[in-house]
This record gives structure tokens, sequence and C-alpha cells, in this order.
């Protein structure tokens, strides 16, 4: 009974928050119509979810996770973009603030919840360290060159880029972004599949088709994931100027509209590997974190790029002193973690930890 309501309320939600998006698009909203929208926001995250992983059980691992990281990614690049286009000269660093918050929430936040609870559950988190380790290295890479660089170039003052150096990062991202997904869906999967089934490469094979959604269950949901994902955005700028006045009442600084914006978009994610953590399927929720700080980069970056083309405004993409060291050391404990592919509460708690610090120096630098 209760798995019949969940399913019609998961395919209800997506074409219900629509509707509102296209009711309130626009519109200066009281704070009672953005209470409401800001509740059926998060119902559309959560249909999401659950629709990503009716197609993720469909397509097998690692292209479940793949597919909800761009999915999410895509809605990330067209908020972004969008405020960005509204008010340039305001918000010159949005961009930086909203990938650099999705870096510190995926690369501390989720991967520390996944460890955490999978070691909870089994006492030792395992996974695989090849794979988890190139996404890593790949994440680490990205960061650097289109979020640290600009703090030390001398071509341009402040933390900007030269148009040169800023194509340079947009390449990058996108060159480096395609190999690791051709690496991941082609030629190395099975370093992307949990320890167990590295042997294994053609294990999604062998399930009982029985046990698999439909094709027209799965392109049901696939369909409402990506009206779930694009309400999700919608709202999100929708409500997103009544989250700014509070943001302002409270004399908070205005990078927390990045980290605001970031746990909005990465709140499906989250939800779906910690679930994947609880199933001990602590590779999926490695997949998914890392996967999506990388899409993050490699995606965001090369869009903001080519809409600098039309903004007035600068771009401001470098970090700042706090901020480069918090991802030198999440890149130092992640490399850590890492290596020994196995993992204990610990290691999720020092994750946790960096994310914590990254918070309250958010909310108060």
């Amino acid at each position: 009974m209760l798995s019949a309501a969940l399913r019609r309320w998961t395919l209800l939600l997506p074409p219900l928050a629509a509707v509102l998006l296209a009711l309130v698009w626009g519109r200066t909203l009281p704070n009672a119509v953005a209470a409401l929208a800001g509740l059926v926001l998060v119902g559309a995250v959560l249909a999401a979810v659950h629709h990503a992983e009716v197609v993720a059980h469909r397509v097998g691992e690692p292209l479940g996770s793949l597919l909800l990281a761009v999915a999410v990614t895509v809605i990330e690049v067209a908020l972004i973009v969008t405020l960005m286009v509204d008010s340039a000269s305001k918000n010159a660093t949005l961009a930086r603030d909203t990938v650099f918050a999705a870096v510190m929430i995926t690369c501390n936040g989720i991967v520390g919840l996944c460890l955490l609870l999978g070691s909870l559950r089994t006492r030792v988190a395992v996974f695989n360290p090849e794979g988890t380790g190139a996404a890593l290295a790949t994440v680490a890479t990205l960061a650097t060159l289109s979020l640290a660089l600009p703090s030390f170039t001398t071509s341009t003052p402040g933390p900007d880029f030269s148009p040169t150096q800023l194509t340079f990062a947009s390449v990058a991202a996108l060159v480096l972004y395609g190999l690791f997904v051709t690496t991941q869906t082609v030629r190395h999967r099975e370093y992307f599949l949990p320890p167990e089934l590295t042997d294994r490469p053609t294990a999604d094979d062998q399930h009982d088709e029985s046990q698999l959604p439909t094709n027209r269950e799965t392109t049901t949901s696939l369909v409402l994931l990506l009206v779930a994902l694009v309400a999700v955005v919608g709202l999100a700028k929708t409500v997103s100027p009544t989250i700014e006045r509070g943001v302002t009442a409270a004399g908070l600084p205005a990078s927390v509209m990045g980290v605001v914006i970031a746990m909005l978009v990465l709140l499906p994610e989250t939800i779906a590997a910690v679930r994947a953590a609880r199933r001990d399927e602590v590779q999926t929720g490695l997949n998914l974190a890392l996967g999506s700080a990388m899409a993050s980069i490699g995606l965001t970056i090369p869009a903001v790029a080519l809409a600098s083309i039309w903004l007035s405004g600068p771009l401001v993409l470098g970090l700042s002193a706090s901020h480069l060291v918090l991802l030198a050391l999440t890149v130092a404990v992640g490399t850590l973690t890492v290596i020994p592919g196995r993992a204990t509460p610990l290691q999720g708690g020092v994750h946790l930890s960096v994310l914590a610090g990254y918070v309250v120096l958010a909310v108060s630098p």
C-alpha cells in the first residue's frame, strides 16, 4: 500500500511542480508563496531521486550515477548562467562560489556521509581505489586549473583569467571530463564497480530481468526526472530573491548564496548517495559524489566562459586564501582516504569536519 502511494506521489509531483513554476515564473513572490514554492521544490527533489534510481537500476552502474550527475549539473549550469545574466556585476563571483561549494559538498559532505554510513553498517567501507582515485585526481586537476590558478596569474589584475587563459581552462575542463566519461563507461568500466564485481564486468547482465524496471517504466521515470530537475532549477531561481533577502537581513556574506544554490542542486545526488551507502553500495555513492564534482567544474566553467562573451560584468574565478587552504586539505585527505580502498568511520568523520570548517568560514569569513 505504501509502495503504491509512493509511486503515485512521485508520478504526480514533477508535473505539479512544473505547473507551479509556470504560474510563479518572473513574479515577485510574497513570503508565504515563496515558502510554498520551497516545499514543492523539496518534493520535486525527492521525486527526482526516486526516478533517477529507477533509471539507474535499469541501466546499471556506473551509467546510472553518471546520468544523475550530468542531468543535475546541466540544470546547475542553467541556473548559474541565468542568475548571472540577470545581474552580471552583482553575481560576478556566483559561478566560483557555487562550483567551489559543489566541490566541498561532494568531496567532503557526500563522500564523508557515504564512508561513515557504509563503515558503520559493515565496520569497514570497501570501494575500488583505481576508479575512485582516478576520479579524485581529475577533480583535483580541474579545480586547480579553473579555481586556484586565477588567484596567481598576472596577466589581469585580481583573481581573473585573461581571455586566453579562460579559453585554455574551458577546453581543458571539457577534454578532461570527456576523457573521464570515456574511461568510466567504455574502456575501464570495471574500475567503477564495487570490488566484488571487478572480476565479473558483465555482472549487470546476470540480473534477473524480471527484477528490472520495464522499458515503459524506465522511459516514464526518465521523462519525469527531467521535468523534476527543470522544476527544481526554475523554482530555485524563483525563490532565490527571497533567500537573498534573508541572507542580507541576517548579515551573511554574499558568497552564502553560492552555498545555498549548490545545496539545493546537489540534494538529489546527496539523497541517492546516502541511500546507496545504507544498502552497502559505497562505490555507487562515491561515483555520484566525485562524478558530480567533476561535472560541476567540467560543464560549468566552459558554460560561464561562453556566457561571459555577452555578460557586461567581470567573471571572478580565483579562490581566496582560506578556500585555497581548504581545497588543498580536501585533496590531501581525499588521497589518503582513497589509496587503501577501505575506510572506517574515522575517514568519514574527517571529511565531514572539513566540510563543517568550510561552512563556518562561509558564514563567518
